[in-house]
């Protein structure tokens, strides 16, 4: 997931990822802050460094069964480690995994599947345990509480059945750790070009230990770790020299750059407008389809800009901005004239339910909450689906590799590190871009897929975003190579049960799967 870096809001609200404060990527518009764990490496402030850890035990792996589409699978899940070593072979840090494989004589056709979330902070929970691993529990819908069972269950979305699956925990997220200290923690694994560097080599190094270089291969990611997919995959086949089949792209964010100067450029208001439209639209009781969405967007990159672009001194243009923008998002009038037309996102999930005495989710703005600072000029609390997606992952996790897989360590299970976005790069959010890797990976192979997905009520990441940044790729062979696919939900919207199986399907599609 990813967080923000809006000044008004840094202290104020959270992430992308999953925490009570911390908070992802953004622009205008998008919102983070709050005090984080320990990460390992960090400064203590008795000034020492923790660097010597208890040695990580062996890898364990236990034998499970799950159902999906009236399948029975018999699998071995399989917690371990794999070291990252400098150039003088010398161990910096040690990267949790978490692996299924299914049983059976071995299939040298069966696809295995690399799964990264984002952040960046986040550990691969997210993705594992709500969206596509065997097991899930229910989090990020409106109603769920952090106090419900933390029980898993079978996952009827799982991709199990047509590939294997290797979730990846970058350093300071889950159990994986660094071995050396703060600066050359910062320097070694909180940058974009090392983040893809070390990961892409622990891709390699887990195929090579399990004799899996033969297999078909896909990358998964989702919002910030939706950025690294294609970054991976293309640095996989021109670094690594591994070739990957696909590479599916959860909620991404692929160009913070868009976002660098909406003083300036519309894009930021642009990106955000269709999915302010969708979110109202459910709210009516409507069903979000391409055909409900498909005026908000010709508006929105057409008319809208040109109207922004005429700026504010231009009443008519103005006026004519308040009144479509108004239609399109539900808001009074008088707020949206307040804005020029321009709404931000975190202003706007505040209009829309002040009087009730709550807050919307920057992930899906008909998820809620209670405000408990309803008369403050700005939100002072976490994110509704953040803060209640944190407790019950890392709890869920935490019983799963401790107690399911007994792989026992001891050490707090970093579910979002708030503190690794709080290190990472400066101006990290406007320099990532990694449309131009996914544009050279599918070049170099005809015969490699990409799928984007996206759910419509999401302003953290917006579809629409990726909709644009899509439409200027050139079309290279087959045009469905390429596909943007948006369903009902917001960040997380595999937590809705259709829209989980939207995204089974059409990842099935693009695995040439039955």
């Amino acid at each position: 997931m990813r967080y923000t870096t809006k000044a008004a809001l840094l202290a104020a609200v959270s992430i992308v990822s999953f925490a009570v404060q911390p908070a992802l990527a953004g622009a205008q518009g998008r919102g983070g802050g709050g005090k984080p764990a320990m990460a390992a490496g960090e400064q203590h402030p008795d000034g020492d460094e923790k660097t010597d850890f208890a040695p990580f035990p062996a890898d364990v792996s236990i034998k499970q069964v799950t159902h999906v589409a009236g399948k029975t699978l018999s699998y071995t899940a399989t917690v371990g480690s794999l070291p990252v070593r400098d150039a003088e072979g010398k161990k910096t840090a040690e990267i949790v995994f978490t692996a299924y494989t299914l049983d059976g004589p071995r299939d040298p056709d069966r696809p295995v599947t690399f799964a990264f979330n984002g952040g960046p902070g986040a550990s691969s929970v997210y993705l594992n345990l709500g969206a596509i691993g065997p097991k899930r529990i229910q989090f990020g819908a409106q109603g769920d509480s952090p106090s419900d069972p933390v029980r898993l269950h079978d996952n009827p979305g799982t991709w199990l059945d047509f590939t294997d699956l290797v979730f990846i925990d970058p350093v300071a997220t889950g159990y994986s750790r660094s071995l050396v200290k703060t600066e050359e923690t910062n320097k070694q694994f909180f940058t974009i070009e090392t983040d893809i560097s070390y990961l892409s080599r622990i891709v390699y190094d887990w195929l090579s230990k399990n004799g899996r270089m033969g297999s078909p291969k896909y990358v998964v990611g989702e919002s910030y770790g939706g950025y690294r997919a294609p970054a991976i995959t293309h640095y996989l086949q021109t670094k690594m020299g591994v070739g990957v089949s696909g590479v599916i792209m959860v909620s991404p964010a692929l160009d913070g750059r868009t976002a660098s100067d909406p003083d300036l450029s519309p894009m930021s208001w642009v990106e955000t407008l269709p999915s302010m439209a969708a979110a109202n639209y459910e709210r009516q009781g409507k069903t979000l389809t391409p055909d409900q969405m498909s005026e908000v967007e010709t508006y929105a990159r057409t008319d809208f800009i040109t109207d922004l672009l005429k700026g504010r001194q231009d009443q008519a243009a103005v006026d004519r901005l308040v009144k479509r923008v108004s239609a399109y998002t539900g808001l009074d009038e008088t707020d949206v004239r307040h804005m020029g037309g321009r709404l931000d996102s975190r202003a706007f999930l505040r209009d829309l339910y002040r009087d009730q005495g709550k807050l919307g989710s920057w992930y899906d703005s008909n998820v809620t909450a209670y405000d408990p600072y309803p008369w403050s000029a700005q939100q002072r609390t976490g994110d509704p689906i953040l803060d209640g997606i944190y407790a019950p992952a890392t709890s869920a996790m935490v019983d799963f590799i401790t107690r399911e897989v007994g792989w026992k360590v001891d050490a707090h299970y970093e579910a979002l590190n708030g503190e690794v976005n709080r290190r990472w790069e400066k101006n990290w959010f406007t320099s990532i871009e990694s449309a131009s890797d996914l544009r050279q990976a599918l070049a170099i192979d005809p015969k490699m897929k990409a799928l984007i997905v996206h759910g419509y009520d999401d302003l953290s990441c917006p579809y629409f975003e990726s909709k644009m940044v899509v439409a200027q790729i050139p079309t290279m062979g087959a045009p469905d190579r390429l596909q943007v696919k948006v369903y009902p939900g917001g960040h997380m919207f595999y937590s809705r049960p259709d829209s989980q199986a939207g995204l089974r399907r059409d990842v099935m599609t693009l695995y040439g799967a039955r």
